[in-house]
């Protein structure tokens, strides 16, 4: 496994959609592994593939305290979120330097297809739900700054370029 280069924002990539995952292959596998090394080299919570230039509707998740517990996803989908909201510092290794405050739903049930190339319903909590969502943003185009509002995205894209 290694290390994949995060593509910087703007690359035009980071807004096209993925294209669905057909079947789990070897190739699957080892792009979940380079992306595991990538989110843990961060280190982060979550990777979309999208973040590292494939374009395959590919995610991985790991939100635990002791790591190495990293959800691996293809296709993942919501099919039900909370009402309850809750806010979250969130950033992407495509923007470096800068984070917002996000607020998504507390809960969500996600369905995908898992390592084995099984179809998998999943309830994530807290954190865990954050990233999923976050990740599954990725894989449609959309980072966490488009759920913000126009001053703040603005000072967002500011501040990021000082840092940059």
């Amino acid at each position: 496994m290694s290390i994949r280069r995060c593509l910087p924002w703007p690359d035009g990539r980071l807004r096209r959609k993925a294209e669905p995952v057909d079947e789990i292959t070897d190739e699957i596998r080892a792009t979940w592994g380079d992306m595991i090394d990538t989110m843990e080299a961060m280190p982060g919570v979550g990777l979309a593939a999208t973040q590292i230039g494939v374009m395959l509707r590919l995610a991985v998740v790991d939100a635990s305290a002791e790591r190495g517990k990293a959800v691996k996803m293809a296709n993942p989908e919501v099919l039900h979120a909370s009402i309850e909201l809750r806010e979250h510092e969130e950033a992407s290794p495509n923007l470096p330097g800068v984070s917002a405050k996000v607020r998504r739903p507390r809960a969500v049930t996600v369905r995908f297809l898992n390592e084995a190339g099984e179809v998998e319903e999943r309830d994530f909590v807290g954190l865990w739900a954050t990233s999923v969502q976050h990740q599954i943003d990725h894989l449609n185009g959309r980072l966490y700054f488009d759920r913000l509002g126009k001053v703040k995205r603005d000072m967002l894209f500011r501040k990021a370029k000082k840092a940059g």
